[in-house]
């Protein structure tokens, strides 16, 4: 029995740790989108893969303390996108900012998702 349940733990705790690598790798590979996009410095696309992961971070706690509750959820995430794009637009240079701001309202392209879903939602700023 105690093998069993040092098992599960196990299990759990590996789910967890690829679990938070995974969110790791895609704020650095949103990050890096953008970094294409705006032109943005090795230094900027750093801080930016930061804020893209630390608001990760903030949305797994959203959804975990509202319990896949999509009306809630929604009222929840509103601040944090507006933290967010603020944080990012704290990076940029106006130049920057201007092409950021176009591509929070550019439309999604078939299969895929704009700038202004997600984290970076036009909408909330």
């Amino acid at each position: 029995m105690k093998k069993l349940m040092m098992l599960c733990g196990l299990i759990i705790g590996f789910a967890a740790a690829v679990s938070a690598q995974t969110a790791t790798v895609k704020s650095s590979e949103k990050a890096k989108e953008l970094q294409k996009q705006l032109k943005l410095t090795d230094k900027q696309t750093e801080k930016i893969s930061a804020i893209y992961q630390e608001s990760t971070q903030k949305f797994e706690k959203i959804k975990k303390d509202e319990h896949g509750d999509n009306a809630k959820m929604m009222v929840a995430i509103k601040p944090l996108r507006t933290e967010t794009i603020k944080k990012i637009k704290a990076e940029l240079t106006p130049v920057q900012k201007a092409k950021y701001d176009k591509l929070l309202t550019n439309k999604a392209k078939p299969g895929g998702l704009a700038w202004g879903e997600g984290w970076s939602s036009p909408a909330s700023e």
